[in-house]
């Protein structure tokens, strides 16, 4: 449909996570570059076509592993060889594995882990098709919550009444920030690094811009952050803080600001619950600990004077606190949230333009942009039969302790025995933690199954796997609920190998298991964006807009959405008519003290904002360990292009590049290109040295998202590229969300001297051909 591989036209689009782009080819050869009015295209989009076209990490045809071929092996994941068969017997094995399991076990036992992430497009949503499958043909155990920010996910809705989604959506408008804000205090900064991407794509990259209008506005920026890079603007003060410590400082900011009378009274007595019972924390009543500006920087390392100067600087300018997701992926990462939102109910100026608290600014696009929201519809998924999940960072405790039992949001869960793991669209060697640990869990399943365009670790330790196409293969449209354009994505290059579409993966399974009619409803995929389209139509048209019908669009490529621009100030219309607009909350207002969180009695999530050590964290560290930051990366989107030209430019001898203090380096014997050893109890890896005095000295910074390639080496078993997920902890933040806790681990590093070795997970591992293999029963 559209266009055809290597036909010459005017105008043709694609879109990923990172951005938007014009495709044009010549002599041949397929080239993109950002659409026009992009003023800060992303810097991962260089990558793109070059990584998907690597003929080393693409999958080009279905395999299965070979020992589970022979005798259902699951030990040797990761380190077996796979056997090319044909796409029907590849189906045919794999739909009896779903029959199988489900009419032995029951379909609890088939968890369908895939993620985000897969692609921009409204239909080629992998986590969308293999979840409307399997809810044909019985259900699965499915995952609940995000990586990104579960803390947020289970908190808010108890504090505000309204979701993580919908709380970020009504977030107050950049052009808002940008006229109105005089300080503002960024919790984990706010980065153009992170700001590259959109979970449903995105036309344009516009943060850069907001941010740098604000500043030249007069807009003072505090960063409060580890690393002094965590923030666009260059003349940004930067408090260095403990790494895990912003609930403490945020503590002591308050009590200065109780001390000295500064809080305002009215807007907590009439806009929040719960005050008295934080204050008497806050002083000491409860525990006989005032959480003091000395108290605090015990804990945080901050002067106790700056700590009252920003107080009151706070109180005397119009103030934006924000916090980054990155900042509750951290032991009891409800807590900072929970703080920062009650520091800026203290300040009075919740409501307001351009102040109050703030989420995810930066973390990625949408966030903060002023426009509309517009709910796009999206292939749907069904209804599914199984009622069990697990929060989305359980997987390896799911795999590991079947039947135990576990908290979530109040109530007590136990985890399914699953037997059948089917993975598509996603990569969990990438955004899980302790990844030895995984590495033992994932051989616990009878069965994993994996689509994926490339050779990820996650592929690599499937029993079977589907070759699928990119996004670049393939037609969809883009349609985020907060962007002005609707692109439609035109194929950009054939299809890679024999790959094909999710979407036709799971028709043949389907049609396999007798469920064809109730998956495909008679269309093709063309048919489905043509229905999608359709529905888009009558979407806008309740909008107050008209859409071209489906071969106009197609044809145009683009649609710009007229008056989307639209000012959202957070919590306006609640601060000013409250008794008319109050929160879906058991008060009715922000709860600063929550009683139905305080009736869960969870030891480490009470009942309002609290100081609680975390697991590991600098003030109980050797004098040799280091806190480690690992953020997300510049040249990649997670783990994602890491094999494109971009990504591996960046590395130092192959490996991925640490931010070290030339302090810290010199006391370790450590120079600018050096590889390190970065360790702890739980694993170690491989990384290059990169000195930078933006970066506090007991920290050091190792970016997320090197494909895991470990190896045994001098006599140890790491990972020797890169990946600091060997290194971080594989537990729950709380027993309230069960986030993640990647943001907190302590590691120490030394000198590499014995022998490099090569980067394996950039070659494809063994595939051979079925009929080449000898002694075998297959």
């Amino acid at each position: 449909m559209g266009f055809r591989y290597g036909e010459s036209m005017k105008k043709q689009f694609t879109a990923a996570h990172w951005g938007s782009y014009e495709a044009t080819r010549q002599d041949g050869r397929a080239s993109l570059r950002p659409i026009e009015g992009d003023a800060n295209p992303s810097l991962i989009g260089r990558g793109w076509l070059d990584a998907m076209q690597d003929p080393k990490t693409r999958i080009a045809r279905p395999v299965v592993r070979k020992g589970w071929l022979e005798r259902r092996d699951t030990q040797e994941r990761g380190e077996d060889a796979f056997v090319e068969v044909s796409w029907d017997e590849a189906l045919d094995l794999a739909a009896g594995e779903v029959a199988r399991v489900g009419e032995t076990h029951g379909n609890q036992a088939i968890f369908a882990g895939s993620y985000g992430w897969a692609s921009a497009g409204r239909f080629h949503h992998a986590q969308s098709h293999l979840r409307r499958f399997l809810n044909t043909v019985g259900g699965f155990t499915g995952a609940r919550d995000t990586y990104s920010h579960a803390a947020a996910e289970v908190l808010l809705p108890h504090l505000t009444g309204m979701s993580n989604r919908r709380f970020q959506d009504a977030m107050t408008s950049w052009s808002h920030i940008a006229q109105h804000t005089e300080l503002l205090v960024a919790f984990g900064g706010v980065s153009g690094r992170t700001a590259q991407v959109s979970a449903s794509g995105t036309s344009t990259h516009e943060v850069e811009t907001w941010f740098s209008q604000a500043v030249a506005n007069g807009m003072a920026v505090v960063n409060v952050s580890p690393q002094a890079s965590d923030v666009m603007a260059p003349t940004a003060e930067w408090l260095a803080l403990r790494p895990n410590t912003d609930t403490a400082l945020m503590l002591g900011l308050a009590h200065a600001i109780h001390a000295n009378g500064q809080h305002d009274q009215d807007f907590l007595d009439r806009h929040t619950s719960g005050w008295q019972t934080f204050v008497d924390y806050l002083t000491g009543v409860t525990d006989g600990i005032a959480k003091s500006p000395e108290w605090a920087a015990r804990i945080c390392d901050v002067d106790a004077t700056e700590i009252r100067s920003l107080a009151d600087r706070m109180v005397r300018q119009r103030t934006k606190i924000t916090l980054t997701w990155g900042v509750q992926r951290a032991d009891h990462g409800e807590q900072p949230i929970w703080m920062g939102l009650t520091l800026a109910a203290m300040l009075g100026e919740i409501g307001q333009p351009g102040t109050g608290f703030g989420f995810g600014y930066g973390s990625v696009t949408p966030v903060g942009r002023p426009t509309r929201d517009i709910r796009w519809p999206s292939l749907p998924q069904g209804n599914n039969p199984v009622d069990e999940i697990i929060p989305v960072a359980r997987i390896a405790d799911m795999l590991l302790r079947p039947g135990e039992e576990y908290t979530y949001n109040g109530a007590t869960h136990r985890f399914p025995d699953a037997r059948l793991v089917w993975w598509a669209g996603g990569n969990p060697f990438h955004h899980h933690q302790d990844l030895f640990r995984l590495e033992q869990a994932w051989k616990r399943p009878e069965t994993v199954i994996v689509n994926e365009h490339s050779w990820t670790a996650t592929a690599r330790r499937a029993d079977i796997v589907f070759p699928v196409t990119s996004s670049l293969e393939r037609a969809d449209i883009m349609a985020n609920r907060r962007d002005p354009m609707l692109l439609f994505m035109e194929p950009v290059i054939e299809p890679y190998g024999d790959a094909r579409t999710d979407y036709a993966v799971f028709t043949g399974l389907a049609e396999r298991l007798g469920t064809e009619a109730a998956f495909t409803e008679g269309r093709d995929a063309e048919a489905w964006l043509r229905e999608l389209w359709g529905k888009s139509r009558l979407t806008a048209s309740d909008a107050g807009m008209d859409l071209p019908d489906f071969d106009t669009f197609r044809a145009a490529g683009m649609f710009v959405c007229p008056d989307m621009d639209a000012e959202i100030t957070q919590f306006g219309d609640f601060v000013d008519h409250p008794e008319a607009n109050p929160l879906a909350t058991e008060s009715g207002g922000i709860t600063i003290a929550n009683q139905k969180i305080a009736a869960f009695r969870l030891p480490d999530c009470p009942g309002h904002p609290s100081w609680i050590e975390p697991a590991e964290w600098l003030g109980a560290a050797d004098d040799d360990q280091l806190h480690l930051v690992s953020g997300q990366p510049g040249p990649r989107l997670h783990g994602q292009l890491d094999p494109g030209p971009v990504s591996r430019k960046t590395k130092i001898q192959d490996r991925e590049p640490c931010t070290l203090h030339p302090a810290t380096a010199a006391r370790n014997g450590i120079a600018e290109g050096d590889i390190v050893l970065i360790e702890n109890h739980r694993g170690a890896c491989l990384a290059g040295a990169v000195l930078s005095d933006g970066i506090r000295e007991d920290c050091i910074a190792l970016a997320t998202g090197a494909w895991f390639d470990p190896q045994v080496t001098d006599g140890r078993r790491l990972d020797v590229h890169g990946n600091p997920n060997v290194l971080t902890i594989d537990r729950g933040c709380s027993g309230l969300s069960q986030g993640t806790m990647a943001h907190t681990a302590l590691v120490r590093i030394s000198r590499w001297t014995g022998p490099l070795p090569p980067i394996s997970v950039f070659e494809p591992p063994a595939v051979v051909p079925r009929q080449t293999v000898a002694g075998s029963n297959y």
